[in-house]
């Protein structure tokens, strides 16, 4: 499978509880961060869902 780099770029402040659930289930703990993550269906329909909220690179 491949990788994917994503880093959270903005706040989850005045977002949906879902969108809130989602950014903390994929990891993140708190702003600028960086994770490398398996491109899987699950992940990436995670990502898909909050992809305003992050930038994302393929490795």
């Amino acid at each position: 499978m491949a990788i994917v780099k994503i880093t959270q770029v903005k706040s989850t402040i005045d977002r949906t509880e879902v969108q809130k659930r989602t950014v903390r289930a994929l990891g993140f703990t708190k702003m600028h961060q960086t994770l490398e993550k398996e491109a899987t269906p699950q992940i990436m329909g995670m990502i898909r869902q909050v992809s305003h909220l992050l930038k994302i690179e393929n490795i």
